[in-house]
């Protein structure tokens, strides 16, 4: 048993990993500068907390993006396609797109005009949310069985690496220069995606599926209608329980969304300041979270699935009790680490589990379209659900809302204890 442990630890080095870790990257850069990021800026701005909780809906496309999925799936842009290939000409599309959508967030005044600020951070949320379909897409298209949980494990430390040094670098610039200069370099940080595409092949599997509708006509369309939109989510239904799997993608990590969706103005108002947060937060946190996802990928490949979905529940369930202790303590920075550290090291072993769960779920000749479904499914817990999450603190106050956060984890848990009942026979692979 002790070999089949180290050995387990072989999958990393396979070298399609650092290609995975680096599309990670180029898929996170966007995500903070919508929440977490805008949150702080709001903050600032003395903005109501009510009001930053429902700036979590700006992020419904990536709770929405499956709906236009099959269309990216499916598409072949003219010209770049020829040049690039069907997945790598809509991810240099889409970057330059974001770009765009980030540097006209940047120049917004919250101040004078909260609903452009609104409207572009809504912008950069659906590019972000349409790019990370096709990132998806390839990072699936790149990896077979054996190393599947470590190209999760890996794309979402690339993921991380983005969401630190966006979440840290932001934080000490604003301090610094403002954050319009701020959001200027975050748009930079998108050219590694450029560079990465650039320097990654093309997967075979997206040059073969799905079918060539370029005959046209209106059977042509239906067949693509078929193909690309109605058979995906049919061959999912296939699956036994398949509802119960698509509530428990939502429900899962509910409690750590819920947490995590006022955790900026949490420690603002608590009174530590933005650089105390990109040092302890944003550095320490990180540290602990590629902790976290190098332990759930260790722990996926020498054990099982739904063990592993057990742990990293019941330890996710129990960190949100520190937020509780903090609110309780006061600004006390040695503390704050010690939450940080706990909390990131459960949600990275989480992730990294709960990334490789969602991905042996996906039939391969489906990839994007599955993938975008359930994904999508996910981002419901950190968008629509947590959206009344300031209007709850200022009701019951910060400690009382942490011990809700905690409970709200225990449906997860109990939709994991049925399917474990249910499925004890894991699948890998998409039903065929």
């Amino acid at each position: 048993m002790e070999n089949g442990w180290f050995s387990a630890l072989s999958v990393y080095c396979d070298p399609r990993i650092l290609g995975i870790t680096l599309l990670g990257f180029s898929s996170g850069v966007p995500l903070l500068l919508t929440g977490s990021i805008l949150q702080a800026w709001l903050t600032q701005e003395q903005i109501d907390l009510t009001s930053i909780g429902l700036f979590t809906l700006v992020g419904l496309p990536y709770t929405l993006k499956f709906l236009w999925a099959p269309v990216i799936d499916s598409i072949r842009l003219p010209l770049l396609s020829r040049l690039f290939g069907r997945r790598r000409s809509w991810l240099l599309l889409l970057q330059a797109l974001l770009m765009a959508a980030t540097l006209l967030l940047g120049f917004s005044d919250p101040r004078s005009d909260l609903l452009y600020i609104s409207v572009m951070a809504v912008a950069v949320a659906f590019t972000s949310a349409s790019y990370d379909i096709i990132v998806d897409a390839f990072r699936i298209e790149l990896c077979n069985e054996k190393n599947m949980a470590a190209g999760a494990a890996t794309f979402v430390y690339g993921y991380r690496i983005a969401m630190w040094l966006t979440g840290f670098s932001s934080f000490i610039i604003a301090d610094y220069f403002g954050w319009t200069v701020s959001y200027m370099v975050m748009a930079g940080f998108i050219l590694v995606g450029v560079v990465t595409v650039l320097l990654t092949p093309e997967p075979r599997a997206s040059e073969t599926l799905p079918t060539d509708t370029r005959e046209g006509g209106e059977n042509a369309y239906l067949g693509w209608l078929k193909t690309s939109v109605i058979d995906p989510f049919i061959d999912f239904m296939k699956r036994p329980d398949w509802l119960v799997i698509l509530l428990f993608t939502v429900l899962y990590k509910f409690g750590d969304s819920l947490a995590g969706a006022m955790s900026n103005p949490f420690y603002l108002q608590t009174g530590f300041s933005l650089t105390e947060i990109a040092q302890v937060v944003k550095t320490f946190g990180t540290v602990a979270t590629f902790g976290g996802l190098f332990i759930g990928g260790w722990l996926l490949a020498a054990t099982s699935m739904y063990r592993a979905l057990w742990v990293c529940g019941i330890l996710q369930m129990a960190s949100n009790l520190m937020f509780a202790a903090l609110a309780a303590i006061g600004p006390d920075i040695s503390f704050l680490a010690l939450t940080i550290g706990l909390e990131n090291l459960s949600g990275g072993m989480g992730t990294a589990v709960f990334v490789a769960y969602l991905s042996s779920l996906c039939n391969v000749a489906y990839t994007a379209t599955q993938y975008a479904l359930l994904s999508s499914l996910m981002a419901v817990a950190r968008t629509v659900l947590v959206s009344p999450a300031g209007w709850l603190v200022e009701r019951l106050g910060w400690m009382e809302f942490f011990i809700l956060t905690t409970v709200a984890a225990l449906p997860g848990l109990l939709l994991l204890w049925y399917l474990s009942k249910r499925q004890p026979v894991e699948q890998t692979s998409g039903i065929s």
